[in-house]
């Protein structure tokens, strides 16, 4: 179990380093600040209210940081906001939490048009 975990972890952290510092592709976690975005996605991953406020803070903060890394066109900042996201989320969630949340996001990632988030719906479909 450990090892499918740390190689989703390889696999985000690998799309993140291809996309170099182009803002349109973290869109993403601008996008996880979004009211209904947000409420689907705790929804999604049946966190509790003291876990929604904590993730609440962390993602507003990687998307303040993911602008700063863009505008100074800095890669390896991206990088850093990208791995403080995740272990951030990974401290306030359970491990299925955790996995969850990783599966939203390598989707998201590896979904050009970001349609999961755009839409604002989470569905069981995810599991599968």
């Amino acid at each position: 179990m450990k090892k499918i975990l740390i190689l989703v972890m390889i696999m985000v952290a690998t799309s993140a380093t291809t996309f170099a510092v182009n803002p349109t592709n973290y869109e993403v976690f601008n996008k996880l600040n979004n009211k209904s975005t947000f409420k689907s996605l705790i929804s999604y991953l049946g966190a509790d209210k003291e876990q929604a406020e904590y993730l609440k803070e962390v993602f507003i903060v990687t998307a303040d940081e993911f602008k700063n890394a863009s505008k100074a066109d800095n890669e390896k900042l991206a990088e850093n906001v990208l791995n403080y996201n995740l272990r951030n989320t990974k401290c306030i969630l359970s491990d299925d939490q955790y996995r969850m949340y990783l599966k939203v996001l390598n989707l998201s990632f590896n979904n050009k048009s970001n349609d999961l988030l755009n839409e604002g719906v989470l569905t069981s479909d995810i599991n599968k």
